[in-house]
């Protein structure tokens, strides 16, 4: 049983993407990747409007131990980014899956290279 919701898909970079409603698409980063930063104390988000690739540098997690890249599990349009984790950053630690979202995108590549959470959870087991 995986550990992360089997409803998401997951990249590399430890991003998670929910399916598309509407073509939008919800970003966040995994709990493992919260939990590895550590209290994250700033959070650096794409502007509505902004033009995302998959795989590419985004916006950035600055914790009390680094500062780490965030990274596009896919290409498209970011079309909200969500203020109340700017406003209040532990949201990523407290509720990565839930309030702790960071942006959504309008998607215009299919995220082929995503991972399962099954995947995903042996990808993180080494």
């Amino acid at each position: 049983m995986s550990i992360n919701p089997q409803d998401l898909r997951y990249s590399k970079e430890h991003e998670w993407l929910s399916a598309a409603e509407a073509g939008v698409a919800t970003v966040g980063i995994t709990s493992h990747a919260a939990d590895a930063l550590g209290d994250v104390v700033f959070v650096q988000l794409p502007e509505v409007g902004a033009t995302v690739a998959a795989g590419e540098t985004c916006g950035e997690l600055e914790s009390t131990k680094s500062v780490s890249d965030l990274y596009s599990p896919v290409s498209g349009e970011v079309t909200e980014a969500n203020q109340d984790v700017v406003d209040d950053p532990s949201l990523v630690n407290t509720a990565p899956f839930a309030g702790g979202w960071l942006f959504k995108v309008k998607v215009s590549d299919d995220a082929a290279e995503l991972l399962s959470a099954d995947e995903y959870d042996a990808f993180i087991a080494g």
